[in-house]
């Protein structure tokens, strides 16, 4: 047990420094590649930052823990709209770019209803798997493509929102590269130390899969949204929260899929049901809706809303 309290301690710290090195490398880049904020947060940062969720789930599933593999997805969706949208704001209120309103959202609703209807009947097949990853190229492609046709735009922001570039852009893809090491070796320690201890206190495989890894390999995004928060990059924070979803619905449960076919399990199979799971899920997307067409910002208060909800429903997970 002391052996898992200090992979949590070590965990922690590799990821607040791993999201610190993340965010300023790809801040970098995205000033001298003429990108958005909005771009990187939806691309370069989300990818990175969803790389520990692609491990667990697709380990999880080649040990035929279908349950932590899926539950990690779904609650590291939840987490990351209700946990670290809700305290980015909280630390500082985010401004949403239009875009994300108008065309990141509504599609993430699509995914997430998407997705629920491909889990719903039982499982994901090697077919569904590869059109859900297919799904994931298509939007990354378009998101780079559209972004690139706005470069005068995107300069401007750039300009105005972005630090001057450090070095040169080797230093700056370096960044990347050991910040995207130490998040992945911090969300193993922490996932491996916490499971232990959640073992250790009888909890379930699905809700070990929705609280306890979930929570762990959603900390890259907590920190790298509240990293980007904190140095004014709202587009970046919220952009890495919309892309983590996208790339956790798509590309994770897309792979993991491909790989080994899922198994949902069956609702009162020994308390591992993971269908309302899939239902919260899709109404937190749905949430973000009304929530951020309210002056395109979201405030302190919608914060604390956002993370009202969570806590209730990480509560709801530990008594049902």
């Amino acid at each position: 047990m002391i052996l898992a309290w200090f992979g949590i301690a070590a965990g922690v710290a590799m990821l607040y420094f791993g999201a610190e090195w993340l965010v300023r490398g790809g801040a970098g880049l995205a000033r001298r590649a003429g990108l958005s904020p909005l771009a990187v947060g939806l691309t370069v940062v989300s990818l990175a930052t969803s790389a520990p969720e692609l491990g667990v789930s697709l380990q999880a599933a080649l040990d035929d823990k279908d349950a932590v593999a899926i539950g990690n997805v779904l609650g590291s969706n939840v987490a990351n709209i209700g946990l670290i949208l809700g305290l980015a704001a909280v630390l500082k209120p985010i401004a949403v770019a239009t875009r994300v309103v108008k065309i990141d959202l509504p599609l993430l609703v699509l995914v997430s209803g998407g997705l629920t209807w491909a889990l719903w009947d039982g499982g994901a097949s090697r077919l569904e798997g590869a059109l859900l990853a297919a799904g994931l190229i298509a939007y990354v492609t378009t998101t780079v493509v559209l972004a690139r046709r706005e470069s005068a735009r995107a300069n401007a922001e750039a300009d105005a929102e972005l630090p001057p570039p450090a070095g040169s852009a080797w230093i700056e893809g370096a960044l990347i590269v050991v910040g995207l090491t130490f998040l992945a070796g911090g969300s193993w320690a922490l996932v491996e130390g916490a499971v232990v201890i959640a073992r250790h206190a009888g909890l379930s495989d699905a809700v070990i899969g929705l609280t306890v890894v979930a929570f762990g390999t959603s900390l890259p995004e907590l920190a790298a949204s509240a990293v980007a928060a904190a140095h004014g990059e709202g587009d970046m924070a919220v952009g890495n929260v919309v892309g983590s979803n996208m790339f956790n619905s798509l590309g994770i449960i897309g792979t993991t899929a491909f790989v080994v076919p899922l198994n949902v399990p069956a609702v009162g199979a020994e308390g591992d049901g993971l269908h309302v799971d899939l239902l919260v899920m899709l109404a937190a997307a749905v949430l973000l809706l009304p929530l951020l067409r309210t002056g395109y910002r979201v405030n302190r208060w919608e914060g604390l809303l956002l993370l009202a909800a969570y806590g209730g429903y990480v509560s709801w997970l530990f008594v049902r």
